[in-house]
């Protein structure tokens, strides 16, 4: 496989702060798109020459008719002869490093796969991977240095992290005629006003929310709910998801903290969360703010059961003194089946694919994401290639009917007809077990854990069943 990097970082060591992945950059709203790309450029090129006519069949036993192709492969910007280049804008030194570097390296090793089973159209697939650091600036310049229209372009980004970050570049996407796999599940990307070009994978952090607020409600006989979260997409999407449960369960809110988590210090957030006694607490922040007010809470005596949006927790905290109290008060809530929590053909691919060609990496969860990101990306592809149009907009019209086969790793998925009909509605959720976490482990170990046990999943609460898609559930300004 070839592979372009730019300020590619190592994966962070085993550390709180490593494990926490950073800051709380996450609450930076999007920067105002840019101007206008100039108009396209001329009409893409055709392959050179069409294949061979077959040979003529003898008169008495007329050959099968064969299989219609189309008679030239169209293709334009990412894309040469013999080569289809495809983009990551992904944060490798930011909040959230240390699980962007694991999903990035998932995808180097499908994309490895499929080169080495003859590519995509006859053509090798190059990863073309940038760090936005999770900085909007950033992202954009990145975002510029990859649209170009030539070779030298992308056709695809298969890894665009961060809501604000590809927000961004909704316009720009749809100007270019360019598609973005986002690492982000906020609740807008199925609006066709706004997430036209942007290829949504899995749940959305409203309808995560949901499920994991149902499913705590349920499981501990909660009457009554705290919400925690950051200010912007990612934040207050879940936390909208988190309210809209509590009212269709008939839980009391008793602290409403949404958009509260702003600055280095929460312990006024902490202060409100013992006062409160919540029955659970639902959060959607990073990991290092999560382990702040977490620790802070239980040092203080509240028991209340937590969980949030999947980026909110970071199974590296197992390596840190909460280990205990999250085996105790957390339930992980998540997207996808983790390594080993199925049989499916889907979860004996990324493990024997890692074990592989990644024998000594780190025993993660996070690979799986990489996987069913290039996975939409080839499957989206290949049908552009079987329609005989590569360009940019050959690969959006496939994208429009494509039906995506996960193989056991996640709920499949479309993004044809009314987004109601096809936003996903299932979950997972995981219990927490520190005596089961190895943090030593390589992708080649056997007994391998992230101290994760599924609980439920794929699950779809009554709330998220009855959940009416019209629009993001948490509209920023």
């Amino acid at each position: 496989m070839k592979k372009v990097t730019k300020g590619f970082a190592p994966l962070v060591a085993l550390a709180l702060v490593a494990a926490a992945c950073g800051g709380d950059d996450a609450a930076d709203e999007p920067a105002d798109a840019p101007a206008a790309a100039d108009e396209p450029a001329d009409e893409p090129a055709a392959a050179d020459e069409p294949a061979d006519e077959p040979a003529d069949e003898p008169a008495d036993e007329p050959a099968d008719a064969p299989a219609e192709e189309p008679a030239e492969l169209l293709f334009d910007y990412g894309v040469s002869d013999d080569t289809i280049r495809v983009g990551m804008n992904a944060d490798l030194s930011g909040p959230f490093a240390s699980l962007v570097s694991q999903i990035v390296e998932g995808q180097e090793v499908y994309w490895e796969m499929v080169n080495e089973m003859g590519g995509v159209a006859g053509r090798e697939v190059e990863l073309v991977i940038l760090d936005n650091a999770y900085d909007v600036p950033t992202h954009l310049a990145n975002y510029e240095e990859m649209r170009v229209e030539d070779e030298s372009g992308v056709v695809f980004f298969t890894e665009s992290t961060g809501s604000p970050h590809t927000a961004a570049t909704v316009d720009m996407l749809s100007e270019d005629n360019l598609l973005a796999i986002p690492l982000t599940w906020y609740s807008g990307w199925a609006d066709p006003d706004l997430g036209a070009n942007v290829v949504e994978i899995n749940a959305t952090y409203c309808i995560e929310s949901m499920n994991g607020v149902e499913y705590l409600a349920d499981t501990f006989d909660a009457e009554t709910i705290a919400i925690v979260s950051l200010a912007g997409e990612y934040g207050q999407d879940g936390a909208q998801g988190a309210k809209l449960a509590a009212e269709a369960l008939g839980l009391e809110i008793v602290y409403d903290g949404e958009g509260a988590i702003a600055g280095g210090d929460q312990t006024p957030i902490v202060t409100e969360l013992v006062a409160a006694q919540p029955d659970i607490v639902w959060m959607t922040t990073t990991p290092t703010t999560f382990a702040e007010i977490f620790g802070g809470s239980v040092a203080q005596g509240l028991q209340a059961q937590w969980s949030g949006n999947s980026p909110t927790y970071s199974y590296l905290l197992l390596n840190t003194a909460l280990a205990d109290a999250l085996s105790a008060y957390y339930t992980f809530s998540t997207y996808t089946a983790l390594w080993g929590a199925n049989d499916s053909e889907g979860m004996n691919l990324v493990i024997s694919e890692m074990q592989k060609r990644r024998p000594d990496a780190i025993f993660s969860d996070n690979y799986i994401r990489g996987f069913l990101e290039a996975m939409t990306a080839h499957q989206i592809l290949m049908a552009a290639a079987d329609a005989g149009d590569i360009t940019r907009a050959g690969i959006l019209e496939a994208f429009q009917s494509a039906e995506i086969d996960f193989m056991g790793l996640a709920p499949n998925q479309t993004w044809s007809g009314d987004p109601n009909d096809y936003i996903v509605r299932e979950t997972y959720l995981y219990d927490v077990d520190a005596s089961i976490f190895t943090p030593d482990a390589t992708v080649s170990d056997a007994d391998g854990s992230t101290g994760n046990v599924l609980a439920a999943g794929p699950y779809a609460g009554t709330a998220a069943q009855a959940f009416t898609y019209e629009g993001p559930c948490f509209v920023a300004g």
